[in-house]
């Protein structure tokens, strides 16, 4: 307990973190701007009649035409973030906006869209605005900060690496480069790479370096001997999976964020940088830059400093002990990161087959899925039978999304049920489905026999999910 305390009271130079903040809310900024100017808040938000909602989150959906304001307001926030205008609210602003729109649809579900919902969240928490900020201009300007506050964010992007490398050692993506060798060939346009990337050996070794990447690039970055090599890494795969995969600004946020993991130093050169191209006057001096070379108790933390901007002279403070609330959110907030990818395991069947327990735990780009789904309606006052055709509710993107996944499944029944209710009919839906998974023939997928009118939305196995014939070993 003498230790964990003693962690807790250290105190470390704040650049790096500044730097992160900067660069996070800079990156959200152009993606709201890019996810704006590519007409998707329209096609995704306002163009559907039916969303598929989170179970739990019913109540979350898209604005009307309100929901332009609501990118708005989370464009503004994200940019004063990045300026450290009011920081405490912007990043709670940001955190409660950003998530309402990921929560708004679930066919819009990204990986990198929890990773940015989950580190919004941590950032609340952590005093990234003391430093080289419009706050830290107006008051309460610190050269240092908790050492845990800089830590966390390290564990985070660890745990983000090293879960998605863990969940790639499956005999799908190791023996059989699955789906890999699916999606490669079809990048044949590339200059120079596309010539290689239909041969089996690149493929595999795209597979395998793959996953030796994930599981291994946290402990590279924070060994200080291997740390550029590390970030040169990092660089160069997040590239190439820009190049080859259509997964927008996730690379560029991944490649800035790994830059929280090298010294002060480093960051307070790109603050000069950034002084010179802004204008702006860093506080940062010859005699301070070496001045905190060690983490140090905060309670032995006196010293004398200036603002980042020379106008306004600094107040000297005491830092005060992080309070233990924060901590005791903090750590509950890592408990379940680290607990939640593991829920699969509570589930019966092959998860990538029944998808219980799939989403919110870092499996990136493991499958192939392809469905289809013919809805049968039973009208019980006449016994008419007649089927759908999904694209009069449905987008060609929802209705993709929803031919392979159960719960879309599930909720698409409940609202074709919900649908003929409202003309007063009392109805049965079944559905005829078949399911590609990597690569293997179509299989029948849903129990053709089964009303899922009646079957309720929970957390617990699917039964009527037919069973998987085939098998996938590994995590």
């Amino acid at each position: 307990m003498t230790s964990i305390q003693t962690y807790i009271n250290q105190t470390t130079k704040a650049a790096p973190l500044a730097v992160f903040r900067i660069f996070f809310g800079l990156m959200m900024f152009i993606s709201i701007i890019r996810f704006w100017a590519n007409g998707w808040i329209e096609k995704l938000y306002i163009e559907p009649t039916f969303f598929f909602s989170y179970y739990g989150f019913e109540w979350v959906k898209p604005l009307g035409d309100f929901t332009y304001v609501l990118f708005t307001l989370c464009g503004i926030s994200a940019l004063a973030v990045a300026v450290g205008f009011r920081y405490r609210i912007a990043i709670v602003i940001f955190f409660l906006s950003f998530t309402y729109i990921e929560l708004m649809d679930k066919t819009t579900y990204l990986n990198h869209y929890y990773f940015v919902s989950v580190l919004s969240f941590l950032m609340i928490f952590l005093p990234a605005e003391k430093y080289f900020s419009w706050d830290a201009k107006k008051g309460g300007a610190s050269e240092l900060v908790p050492k845990w506050s800089i830590d966390s964010v390290k564990l985070l992007l660890g745990i983000v690496y090293f879960y998605a490398g863990l969940a790639k050692l499956n005999s799908d993506w190791l023996f059989r480069a699955m789906p890999l060798k699916i999606w490669l060939p079809g990048r044949y346009d590339i200059p120079i790479l596309g010539d290689f990337l239909h041969q089996e050996w690149v493929i595999y070794a795209f597979s395998w370096g793959g996953a030796l990447y994930d599981l291994t690039i946290p402990f590279l970055l924070l060994w200080k001997r291997s740390r550029l090599f590390a970030f040169v890494l990092v660089v160069v795969f997040h590239v190439l999976t820009r190049v080859l995969f259509p997964i927008g600004m996730f690379p560029y946020i991944m490649i800035v964020s790994a830059l929280i993991f090298f010294d002060a130093s480093v960051h307070e050169w790109i603050i000069r940088k950034i002084s010179v191209v802004f204008n702006v006057i860093s506080h940062l001096t010859s005699r301070q830059a070496g001045q905190v070379r060690n983490p140090i108790p905060l309670e032995k933390h006196y010293q004398s400093q200036e603002r980042f901007l020379p106008s306004v002279e600094m107040t000297v403070e005491k830092e005060k002990e992080s309070p233990k609330w924060k901590l005791t959110i903090l750590a509950i907030f890592f408990t379940i990161q680290l607990l939640l990818p593991w829920r699969y395991l509570m589930y019966p069947g092959e998860l990538f087959w029944t998808e219980e327990g799939f989403r919110f735990s870092w499996r990136v780009m493991l499958m192939e899925k392809a469905g289809y789904a013919n809805f049968k309606i039973v009208d019980r006052t006449n016994n008419e039978t007649f089927y759908i055709d999904n694209s009069d509710f449905l987008t060609s993107f929802q209705e993709k999304q929803m031919s392979f996944q159960p719960d879309f499944i599930l909720d698409y029944a409940h609202y074709l049920r919900d649908h003929f209710a409202a003309q007063g009919k009392e109805v049965e839906v079944y559905v005829e489905s078949y399911v590609a998974l990597n690569g293997r023939r179509s299989q029948p997928y849903i129990d053709p026999s089964v009303d899922l009118a009646n079957q309720k939305k929970s957390f617990k196995h699917k039964n009527w999910i037919l069973p998987f014939k085939d098998e996938i070993k590994g995590i």
